[in-house]
């Protein structure tokens, strides 16, 4: 589904992304790991069409969508919950899934709107009329995740969607992300929990300083400890 080569990208005249290489298959979960600040979320941004691409290509299905707008990307049906949860603070949790409701993913057996969300989700269905600036953390983050559910996507691509968030809140997200595997969802995360990403990924890619310094399954990663320590740990 996508096929990510070569590239390169930054901000300005600072480079912060070196022939970075991934792909995610249909139905995948692939996680991105690596310190903070070497080049996750630039990865994210570049993907979305928030940042330009110096070099390499981009493509899902095979279509370049190097230069696209990210409204462009997003229509093929990639969706993402942005670090920081960004949910309007004057748009009800009903109305921010009604707003972003879309159909980006026909091969979609079960499809996602407002009432399976809040299945999901329950506590969303108590504060359906709350305004966005109005719910806690855990809160803002369920409604992130299906925002971004409610577009259908093909490729769900979660950025941090576990930091901050107190350990009962983060263990439904880690939940939500298993159910959401086992109904095919094609997924890219970019977390820090290793031990729950080896449980949840298929695959997963490190990043040290802008570039790609491992890749390997998950009990290839589970097996080799030494790599945490090298790249993952503080």
């Amino acid at each position: 589904m996508l096929s990510i080569k070569n590239i390169q990208s930054g901000y300005g005249l600072s480079q912060v992304l070196f022939d970075v290489s991934l792909e995610i298959a249909v139905g995948e979960v692939v996680a991105v790991l690596g310190r903070n600040g070497m080049g996750k979320s630039t990865l994210v941004r570049t993907l979305f069409g928030q940042l330009a691409l110096q070099a390499g290509s981009l493509q899902v299905d095979g279509q370049d969508i190097a230069g696209w707008s990210t409204d462009r990307i997003a229509r093929l049906g990639l969706a993402i919950v942005p670090e920081g949860r960004q949910c309007f603070p004057n748009l009800t949790v009903r109305e921010h899934l009604t707003a972003f409701a879309a159909q980006r993913n026909a091969a979609s057996v079960q499809q996602w709107d407002a009432e399976r969300v809040f299945a999901m989700f329950p506590r969303l269905r108590e504060r359906a009329g709350n305004m966005g600036n109005q719910l806690s953390g855990g809160e803002q983050q369920m409604l992130a995740i299906g925002r971004a559910l409610v577009t259908n996507p093909r490729l769900l691509v979660l950025d941090e969607a576990t930091e901050g968030l107190a350990p009962l809140v983060r263990e439904e997200i880690w939940q939500c992300l298993a159910r959401l595997r086992q109904e095919g969802q094609t997924i890219l995360v970019i977390d820090k929990y290793v031990e729950r990403l080896i449980k949840l990924a298929d695959r997963h890619v490190i990043l040290e300083r802008g570039r790609v310094v491992w890749q390997g399954s998950s009990a290839e990663l589970n097996a080799d400890r030494a790599l945490w320590a090298r790249y993952l740990g503080v």
